[in-house]
């Protein structure tokens, strides 16, 4: 399993897009395909898992289509922190399945 270079924080009332960049993941030319996979992770919703459609600019560098992780997170308790694991097959033949994880910490809110 891979870790992405990731973490993301978030407060508990936000909801929140993450855009993980899996090239780094992939071999040379190859793509992502169908629906990433997350599992359900307690505590925290996650929703609109997708694969970018458009190049994306992830911490700073530009990501090409197909080489993305997309979704949305709601929820959490203030002071803990979530692994969100990902997986995804591939364009490659035979089809790989690619996986990694993200961190999410979650902080009060400023309301």
């Amino acid at each position: 399993m891979s870790v992405a270079s990731q973490i993301r924080t978030k407060t508990t009332d936000e909801t929140v897009n993450v855009s993980v960049d899996c090239t780094g993941w992939l071999d040379d030319g190859e793509l992502l395909t169908g629906t990433p996979t997350i599992p359900v992770v307690t505590g925290i919703t996650i929703s609109n898992n997708v694969i970018n459609t458009a190049a994306k600019t992830i911490n700073g560098v530009s990501v090409a289509i197909a080489k993305a992780i997309q979704f949305s997170v709601t929820g959490g308790a203030a002071g803990d922190s979530y692994q969100i694991t990902m997986s995804c097959t591939t364009d490659s033949t035979p089809a790989q399945i690619k996986q990694g994880t993200v961190t999410l910490n979650v902080v009060a809110s400023n309301k």
